[in-house]
């Protein structure tokens, strides 16, 4: 019983398989809910696909019936909880990964339905029953493992249990800060932009398409191969000065210049539901002129100057010179994926592990232009302040990835233990071509 959650990404593509099933019948009943050998037969197709070279059909199809017959243990008693999963639920799901497979692909939705041979209708019709049963998963595991915490002892005992030679290796990891500067932009730089935009916004008007204006035109990078969508977005997600506008559109409706901290944008709502929106939007950023640019950088250049005469804590000249929100909080740079200081060599952006590769803890470097969150050209000085070389895990070092090793595989025991309860007390037959699969003898299943 490894690794349950792996059935939330299964079902998922279950419904959109193309595979040809000639023989369907009942191979498992989970109190009221059945699978099929046709379900079955799909998602092993889709693992298949996944892995090629499969020595043991057999351990595959047990592995798979385990996670689906986990999966109708989940809607099962979904429906004793009176757990809801609304239609729309599910729709803005489906709706959200149509959005990244479209981006994928660049936009082209043909692409997609050549690649399932179905239109993007049935595609989407196909993953709803997939879709709600993930939903159920996500949330019958939530509230399994809810209020889970970790101790420091049961870190220690956690990381106790390895042995010398099992003790994983830990990759080559960084913690570092920066001391920014942002060249402000001119008010003729300004003013160009709003004109610009306003073009646009006058040609939408007229007839032009506003996706052909977004690709050709809008500075952000992740929308513009898009035509400019979004996709569907709740309040607060996006910058509160672009919803103040977008959610008072109307469909097709083209907003007046709004400006945030990324720049200025015109925006289209496209759809509505419920509270979310789906919007598109053209942005253009200011760009600083080469002249703010030369003295941004003659300002770190007097920053570096100041720093090696007077050597202050990194920290408090952090809070001093950068004007990036990160001097808040010491200057220091926060791993988005991990939520921690460290980032190994793949969670760096390369243009900075170029730099810090070669640095010593301690230095600083030289400046280097970079895009900000907000996808503003600035300017930098990085600091290191520690580099620790790819080494076996330990507690001194690791104490945070032990931690999260250690949480998971306390919240993986609590699904299954009560996984194993369920198993209990639910109404669960499995087919006799299916009984010598491993999990039918742990569940103790008859």
């Amino acid at each position: 019983m490894k690794k349950f959650f792996i059935v939330v990404f299964l079902c998922l593509f279950v419904g959109v398989s193309f595979a040809q099933v000639t023989v369907d019948a009942i191979i498992a009943i989970v109190g009221k809910e059945i699978i099929l050998q046709s379900d079955l037969d799909k998602a092993v197709t889709e693992r298949t696909a996944q892995n090629r070279d499969v020595n043991d059909l057999y351990a595959v199809q047990c592995s798979v019936l385990q996670e689906l017959i986990y999966s109708k243990l989940m809607v099962h008693q979904a429906e004793l909880d009176s757990v809801i999963i609304t239609e729309e639920d599910v729709e803005n799901q489906i709706n959200a990964r149509m959005q990244v497979w479209l981006q994928s692909v660049g936009g082209d939705p043909k692409i997609i339905e050549q690649h399932f041979g179905k239109s993007i209708e049935d595609i989407k019709k196909d993953m709803r029953e997939p879709m709600f049963n993930v939903l159920v998963s996500e949330r019958i595991t939530s509230s399994i493992t809810e209020g889970i915490a970790i101790t420091p002892s049961e870190v220690k005992s956690f990381f106790q249990k390895f042995s010398a030679d099992s003790m994983p290796m830990i990759p080559e990891s960084y913690e570092y800060g920066h001391i920014t500067k942002t060249p402000p932009v001119s008010e003729a730089e300004i003013m160009q932009i709003k004109t610009v935009l306003n073009e646009y916004r006058e040609r939408v008007l007229k007839g032009d398409k506003f996706s052909m204006l977004a690709r050709l035109y809008s500075d952000d990078p992740g929308s513009a191969p898009k035509g400019g969508v979004l996709g569907f977005v709740k309040r607060g997600e996006l910058y509160p000065e672009f919803e103040a506008v977008a959610f008072t559109l109307k469909p097709g409706e083209v907003s007046q210049i709004v400006q945030t901290r990324s720049g200025y944008h015109i925006i289209q709502l496209i759809e509505r539901r419920g509270d979310e929106i789906n919007v598109a939007h053209i942005l253009l950023q200011p760009k600083p002129s080469m002249e703010e640019q030369e003295k941004a950088i003659q300002y770190l250049d007097s920053i570096i100057k100041i720093i090696k005469t007077t050597n202050p804590d990194f920290s408090d000249a952090a809070l001093s010179y950068s004007d990036d929100l990160t001097r808040n909080n010491g200057g220091w740079v926060v791993n988005k994926y991990s939520g921690s200081f460290k980032f190994d060599k793949e969670s760096l952006d390369q243009t900075v592990y170029a730099v810090l590769s070669k640095m010593k803890p301690g230095e600083y470097s030289n400046i280097i232009p970079y895009v900000n969150e907000d996808g503003i050209l600035s300017l930098r000085i990085l600091y290191l302040k520690t580099k620790i070389k790819e080494h076996k895990a330990n507690l001194g070092d690791d104490y945070d990835i032990i931690k999260n090793a250690a949480l998971e595989e306390k919240k993986q025991n609590a699904i299954e233990k009560w996984i194993l309860n369920k198993v209990k007390v639910t109404n669960i037959k499995i087919s006799e071509k299916y009984k010598g699969c491993p999990f039918v003898n742990e569940w103790q299943i008859p």
